[in-house]
């Protein structure tokens, strides 16, 4: 699963370098994802080039924003028109904040009040 990282002043951002979160990769997307984010902080998963999600991929998910504790954030930015859509038909848009470009969840991060 290629992930990339990269540090930002008030957030860790991961990148998702595949077109496709599915049952293929969702176990490796785990892995990767809590390798690259032992270290803490928050963590914005930007999602641009992710063109399907599936339930797998979308419940891989969620079990990286849990195990980053309740004392760790984690924002979505950057999502295609269909994964937007998978998010709202499951409600997960109430889970996550969710930012149209990385632009916008970083400065949202950068703000005092970005957790209330």
């Amino acid at each position: 699963m290629p992930l990339t990282s990269s540090d930002h002043d008030h957030a860790q951002v991961v990148h998702v370098e595949d077109p496709r979160l599915d049952a293929s990769i969702a176990i490796q997307f785990k892995e990767d994802f809590r390798s690259l984010t032992a270290g803490g902080g928050d963590v914005i998963l930007e999602m641009s080039k992710v063109e399907f999600l599936d339930s797998s991929g979308l419940g891989s998910i969620v079990a990286v924003y849990k195990a980053l504790g309740p004392d760790r954030a984690m924002a979505l930015a950057g999502l295609q028109p269909t994964v937007e859509k998978v998010m709202t038909l499951t409600r997960m848009n109430t889970v996550f904040a969710i930012f149209p470009t990385l632009d916008d969840a970083l400065a949202a991060a950068a703000s005092p009040h970005a957790a209330e």
